[in-house]
C-alpha cells in the first residue's frame, strides 16, 4: 500500500491512503496510474498549493512635520542667580505643551548697559520673590535691548514650565519679558524684537502653532479679562494686556507685535506672504490650577 504526504508537510500530519490499493510492482503502469490518481485526490483536498495572495498594507499616511525653529542661545539661571539671592523654592510645575506666548515689559529703566543684564534680572527675581513673595521669578524668559535671552523661571528652557506672568493664562503658555519700559514713544530695539520672535518660534514649534494665528485658552482666574473656566480665543503671540487689564507690554512694543509674529512665522519656515491666521485650537488645561498658581495669579499685576 502506497502512502503520500498530506497537506502542509509530514510533522503532525496524517498521510493520504490510496483507496483500495495494495502492493504494486515498482514502475508498473498500474502503480503509476494509482499514484497519479492519489496525487489528483490529494490536490483536490488540499488545493493546488498556490500561495494565498498577500494582504495589501494600508497606505502610509504622511503627516506634515511640525514647523520647528532652532533654539536661540539662552543665558542660564546660574549666570545671574547667586547664592546670596537664591532661596528655597518648590519644584517647578509643568503643562503638556506651549500653545501661546505672552509678551511683557519689565517697567524698568531703558538706558542700561547690556553687560548689566544679569544684575537687572537678579533684581527682578529678588523683587518678585521678596516683595511679592512668589516662589520664583514669574517670567519664563527675559530679553534685553541687545537681544540677549535670559532663562527666567526654573524648570528647563526646553520644557513647558508653568509660569506666573499672565493672570489667568499661565497654563500652556510662555511669558517673555522685554527688559525696559516701552510705552508710547519709546524706542524698541530691533535686536530685542528679533530675539522675542526667535524665542516664540522655538517654543510654539513643537505644538505646530503658527505665531500669526490664534489659540483657545481657558482662564484660571476671575481677575483676568475672562472669568475662571471660560474659554478665550487670543493671539498665539499675545501681549500681556490681551489676557489681563493692563497696559503691558506698552503701546510701543504692542505696535511691534504684528512684525514679531511675521518674523516668528518666517523662522518656523512658514510662507510669509500668506499671513492667514490658523483656525483657533481647542486648548484645555492639562490639570486644574493649584493653590500656588492662583496665589501667584492674584498677586500678578496688582
Amino acid at each position: 500500500m502506497r502512502m503520500l504526504r498530506g497537506c502542509g508537510g509530514t510533522k503532525g500530519r496524517r498521510r493520504a491512503r490510496i483507496p483500495g490499493a495494495g502492493p504494486l510492482p515498482h514502475g508498473s503502469p498500474a502503480a503509476l496510474t494509482a499514484v497519479t490518481a492519489a496525487v489528483a485526490l490529494l490536490l483536490a483536498a488540499c488545493g493546488t498549493g498556490a500561495t494565498a495572495p498577500r494582504r495589501t498594507p494600508a497606505p502610509h499616511v504622511t503627516r506634515p512635520a511640525p514647523h520647528l525653529a532652532p533654539a536661540p542661545r539662552v543665558v542660564p539661571r546660574s549666570a545671574w542667580l547667586d547664592d546670596f539671592s537664591r532661596h528655597a523654592q518648590p519644584p517647578p510645575r509643568y503643562d503638556d505643551e506651549v500653545v501661546a506666548v505672552f509678551v511683557h515689559h519689565t517697567d524698568t529703566p531703558n538706558g542700561y548697559d547690556c553687560a548689566d543684564g544679569p544684575r537687572i534680572v537678579r533684581g527682578l527675581y529678588t523683587e518678585q520673590t521678596g516683595g511679592r513673595q512668589w516662589d520664583d521669578i514669574g517670567y519664563n524668559f527675559l530679553v534685553d535691548r541687545c537681544g540677549t535671552v535670559y532663562e527666567g523661571r526654573a524648570g528647563g528652557v526646553d520644557r513647558p514650565v508653568t509660569g506666573a506672568h499672565t493672570q489667568g493664562f499661565n497654563h500652556r503658555t510662555t511669558g517673555i519679558a522685554a527688559i525696559g519700559t516701552f510705552t508710547a514713544g519709546a524706542e524698541v530695539p530691533r535686536a530685542m524684537t528679533d530675539a522675542i520672535a526667535a524665542l516664540a518660534a522655538w517654543k510654539l514649534g513643537p505644538a505646530d502653532v503658527d505665531p500669526r494665528g490664534t489659540a483657545r485658552l481657558v482662564s484660571s482666574n476671575d481677575l483676568s479679562r475672562y472669568p475662571a473656566a471660560r474659554g478665550a480665543v487670543l493671539p498665539a503671540l499675545a501681549g500681556h494686556r490681551d489676557g489681563y487689564a493692563t497696559t503691558c507690554p506698552g503701546a510701543a512694543l504692542t505696535a511691534r507685535l504684528p512684525a514679531v509674529r511675521a518674523e516668528a512665522a518666517r523662522r518656523q519656515g512658514r510662507t510669509v506672504s500668506t499671513g492667514t491666521p490658523q483656525p483657533p485650537r481647542r486648548v484645555l488645561r492639562s490639570s486644574p490650577p493649584t493653590v500656588g498658581d492662583n496665589e501667584a495669579d492674584r498677586r500678578w499685576g496688582t
